[in-house]
């Protein structure tokens, strides 16, 4: 429902877009009198690159059907079969929503395109690849504190992707926000089937 509103705010230039276009003229404001952090939030923004996010959730993925190879489980591949194909079906979710809001690129730039900017393609594909690869990990790892810092660490480098995005003029926060919002959905239906469990 919030995917829902951010889109048809954005769409209609609702007040929702009327404060993003403001949060966005500040950031880039800030940004412009901080040269210095401009390598650090380009790092952080090619978080969200899908040749960087996506070779990650790869790796995950092997581990675990590895993991559960190795365990002697009848269907060892069914959990990184789904994380895989919970990956895949991001970017046609987004790419429609992309061409249908048609949204400039803040401020003066026109890196790649000149719409398409809502929702953030690197935003989802942060999102999902790292959320996606806590989930298949989580099996693995008994301990409270550890599975906790392994979700706090998935929250707060997604956080860092989106604020780079934001910072380095690709994105504007509701872009980023309704990347989140979607995102959220797929992985939340993701942790509710049992092939984040034994696949046996």
């Amino acid at each position: 429902m919030l995917f829902a509103l951010l889109t048809w705010q954005v769409a209609v230039h609702g007040a929702l877009y009327r404060w993003d276009v403001r949060v966005d003229a500040a950031a880039l404001r800030a940004a412009s009198g901080h040269q210095p952090v401009r390598p650090a939030a380009q790092f952080l923004a090619d978080l969200g690159d899908v040749g960087v996010a996506v070779p990650v959730l790869v790796a995950a993925l092997g581990y675990v059907a590895w993991r559960h190879r190795r365990a002697g489980a009848p269907r060892w591949w069914l959990p990184s079969a789904v994380g895989a194909l919970a990956m895949a079906v991001t970017a046609p979710l987004v790419v429609p929503v992309k061409d249908l809001v048609s949204r400039p690129a803040p401020g003066t730039t026109r890196l790649v395109a000149h719409s398409g900017y809502f929702p953030s393609g690197h935003a989802a594909t942060a999102a999902m690849a790292y959320g996606l690869a806590v989930l298949v990990l989580l099996r693995f790892v008994q301990r409270g504190a550890a599975r906790r810092l392994l979700v706090l660490a998935a929250v707060l480098l997604n956080l860092a992707v989106g604020a780079a995005l934001v910072w380095r003029g690709y994105h504007w926060p509701l872009d980023v926000a309704a990347s989140w919002c979607l995102s959220g959905v797929l992985l939340s239906l993701a942790r509710l089937t049992s092939w984040w469990g034994s696949p046996g």
